[in-house]
């Protein structure tokens, strides 16, 4: 295998994570452009959806229903999270809104941990995708992986579709922009709440079910690595801005997986890696890759 393949080799695992992390930072994205707080338990949110998946695959293996099924019950998950610990804090300070989140997320993974069958051990995550070997030139792809790689993009595309689109991601957008004149001009502040949760918890459930998929087992805590990426990323593409954190899931994945390949220790050492040249960035642009468009944070 020449150099050459083994970049593109890099590059196809670093499509495969970037779409799992834009996912993740596209819903922090949502919840900031319309609260203006981060959602801490974003990254329990993604493992409640890696669970359910998880349970209806252990029941069917038809790959439509587990998608469909997780994401539903995810983002149902979403809708109860908002209004237990975040519609009660909405007039308090944004710092009351973070830490009642980050308790919640404590509460959600300990809830796994306890209830959940065997929740404290390592879940092997069922091969939803088949795992045939495709060979393009030097390259060894898994057919599981463009199956990840399709499903994350499709899913992201039809996001965006629907936040520019749709006359409720117009009115998510009104909210973001402006709160008090989106409201002036009717727009149902409770509905959008609800919507918001809804959608970046579904998108959370694709992510922990293409995550499982790219590791083949998930575990009650994956959460707490998969949140912290994932809001790295939201930030190095621009807090606030869907099109940013896009961008910065695949530039964060991209980094991962070219220290592992290429740098001494790197496998091992890979998150440290990336976390350090993205530090490195945002001392140098602290507002993010597309953070400057201020007036489309949604």
């Amino acid at each position: 295998m020449t150099g050459w393949d083994v970049l593109a080799q890099q590059l196809a695992g670093a499509a495969q994570l970037g779409v799992i992390y834009a996912l993740i930072a596209v819903g922090f994205t949502l919840y900031f452009g319309v609260l203006n707080v981060i959602q801490f338990s974003h990254g329990d949110i993604v493992t409640v959806g890696a669970f359910a998946a998880l349970t209806v695959a252990a029941a069917t293996g038809f790959v439509p229903l587990v998608v469909v099924a997780a994401m539903a019950l995810t983002g149902l998950v979403g809708v109860v999270f908002e209004r237990a610990a975040v519609r009660p804090t909405r007039a308090s300070p944004p710092l009351i809104t973070l830490l009642a989140t980050l308790a919640a997320g404590m509460a959600i993974r300990e809830a796994i941990r306890l209830f959940y069958p065997l929740g404290s051990q390592v879940h092997r995550f069922p091969a939803l995708f088949p795992p045939t070997p495709i060979h393009l030139g030097g390259v060894l792809l898994r057919a599981s992986g463009l199956w990840i790689a399709g499903i994350g993009l499709g899913t992201i595309v039809a996001t965006a579709v629907l936040v520019e689109r749709t006359s409720l991601g117009r009115a998510i957008r009104a909210t973001a922009q402006d709160r008090e004149a989106a409201q002036m001009m009717g727009v149902d502040l409770s509905l959008v709440l609800d919507a918001t949760f809804f959608i970046a918890s579904a998108l959370a459930a694709v992510a922990g079910i293409l995550y499982g998929a790219y590791y083949n087992t998930v575990t009650f805590d994956m959460g707490i690595v998969a949140g912290v990426i994932g809001f790295s990323a939201a930030v190095v593409g621009g807090l606030g801005n869907v099109y940013g954190a896009v961008v910065g899931g695949f530039l964060f994945a991209l980094l991962e997986t070219l220290s592992a390949a290429f740098l001494p220790a790197g496998s091992e050492n890979a998150d440290v890696f990336a976390f350090v040249i993205v530090i490195l960035f945002l001392v140098l642009r602290p507002t993010g890759i597309l953070g400057e468009k201020a007036t489309q944070r949604v």
